[in-house]
């Protein structure tokens, strides 16, 4: 991981670059936003800013904006000496505000939410075990890689995991998601631009092929780039050189290219969408990921890695599945994969109580159940409660236990809404006021749950703030 520190903070700042070198991050540090902007700018790139609170932190958020330069920023500060500080830094638009002097197990627990960066596959299937043979076999060369496979499998994990066992591994791993940038930007986001290449090019930008030299450069979902494009990415691949935007120059580039795509793209050939003659340069080999369903040995060792995991990274004890737990994971399709069982077992270590994580702390959001059995959303449990008492049981219907019917009964005569609230406000304190955690457990975006937070905000509810385990107005 790459970070970057702007300011000082009387030296704060130096502990807590420390803590982060420690975990392997590589780390840079400027006195000021614009000295930042203008070595992002050059191509200097980063995963994780963290910034002095007391600087115009709206003002880099603008600046990186404008540059699409997309960075998560965390904002630092000295409690003591400004009680509203992490208000005012979420508000200008940083994603976390990290109190200091910086305590080492904080800081590694929001180092690894917002720019988690590991290349390690658990895995124990059949199935995953062949795919990673493939992947050791071809990581040391320079070939181009084609990762398919569905959503939430992990692509960019298997590109990260190639990254680090290939002859490039000290080199950058810079990664760009095709399918989220606009077409009339993603020709500067790839290969750059000049100085007045078009409005709003103020200064030069150095473009992700150039900020990839000597390493890798990650195209995901590349399915979804412009026809237009592909001819000059194909350019690229070819010549090993590309051209910035406004430029007269060719610059060469030494880059692995490995590209990532959950559509079927021998039928977007043949669609017209995608250049066959790309495809072909693109898919040198393929590394297809089977679905979590298709590898179900898997589901056991990575619930039980993300437990411990989010044990850690809010400090509670790690608690074992209970059988009951075990066969709901086992018995459910998966539909998010990967993604959704890191979810899902996130939520459950915040919900469960006693020696082990137990069947009712056990939530499933990502759709249709494989099991007959499953907890259920916090909205059928209210749509419950609020049922009729004096309907006829069905005669498949199984009898409620008695804590099941307490635990009904504390929602009766309440709507959904209020239920909604209290879930999202007491997770965020379970967080300790981290919104990316909390979002992540809810299964929402952070923009949602910042809409939310303002929502109650307004209504005259107490919120926690973040880094801070009280709940206060935000």
């Amino acid at each position: 991981m790459r970070l970057l520190i702007i300011g000082s903070l009387e030296g704060h700042l130096t502990t807590a670059s420390q803590i982060a070198m420690k975990r392997g991050a590589k780390v840079a540090t400027v006195d000021g936003v614009d000295p930042g902007v203008a070595l992002l700018r050059a191509g200097k790139g980063a995963d994780l800013i963290m910034i002095d609170a007391r600087l115009n932190i709206g003002r880099l958020i603008d600046q990186l904006g404008s540059e699409r330069i997309v960075v998560p920023v965390i904002a630092c500060g000295i409690d003591e000496t400004d009680a509203d500080a992490a208000v005012r830094a979420i508000e200008a638009g940083a994603q976390e505000y990290v109190p200091l002097p910086p305590d080492p197990e904080m800081i590694a627990a929001i180092l690894e939410a917002v720019a988690e960066d590991s290349s390690s596959i658990i895995h124990r299937d059949p199935a995953t075990k062949q795919v990673l043979k493939l992947a050791d076999q071809i990581a040391p060369s320079d070939a181009s890689v084609l990762i398919t496979g569905e959503s939430g499998t992990g692509k960019e994990v298997m590109a990260r995991y190639l990254h680090a066992k290939s002859r490039r591994a000290t080199g950058p791993f810079v990664a760009l998601n095709c399918a989220a940038i606009p077409e009339n930007l993603l020709e500067s986001e790839l290969f750059g631009h000049e100085k007045g290449a078009f409005s709003g090019a103020v200064a030069r930008r150095i473009g992700k092929f150039e900020e990839a030299n000597g390493g890798t450069i990650l195209l995901d979902e590349v399915s979804e780039m412009d026809p237009r494009l592909q001819a000059k990415l194909l350019r690229a691949i070819q010549e090993r050189e590309i051209d910035r935007v406004g430029g007269n120059k060719p610059v060469t580039i030494d880059v692995r290219i490995l590209a990532t795509s959950n559509r079927d793209l021998q039928q977007s050939v043949r669609d017209g969408g995608f250049r066959e003659d790309l495809y072909f340069r693109l898919n040198v080999v393929n590394i297809m990921l089977p679905s979590l369903r298709e590898r179900p040995l898997d589901i056991t060792v990575l619930a039980d890695h993300f437990i411990g995991k989010y044990s850690e990274s809010n400090g509670v004890p790690k608690r074992a599945l209970s059988k009951e737990a075990t066969a709901i994971l086992a018995s459910y399709s998966w539909p998010g994969n990967v993604r959704e069982l890191e979810n899902t077992m996130h939520r459950a270590v915040l919900l469960s109580s006693g020696d082990t994580i137990g069947e009712e702390a056990i939530i499933l959001t990502g759709g249709p159940l494989a099991a007959d059995k499953a907890s259920p959303s916090v909205a059928e449990t209210a749509a419950v409660a609020r049922a009729p008492t004096t309907a006829p049981a069905s005669p498949t219907e199984q009898p409620i236990s008695e804590e099941d019917a307490v635990q009904i009964g504390s929602l009766v005569g309440r709507t959904v809404a209020e239920v909604e609230r209290d879930l999202i406000i007491d997770t965020l304190g379970h967080c300790f006021g981290n919104r990316t955690h909390a979002a992540n457990i809810l299964g929402i975006s952070i923009r949602t749950l910042r809409n939310k937070l303002k929502q109650y905000s307004e209504e005259g509810h107490s919120v926690p703030m973040p880094g801070d385990g009280e709940h206060r107005m935000a």
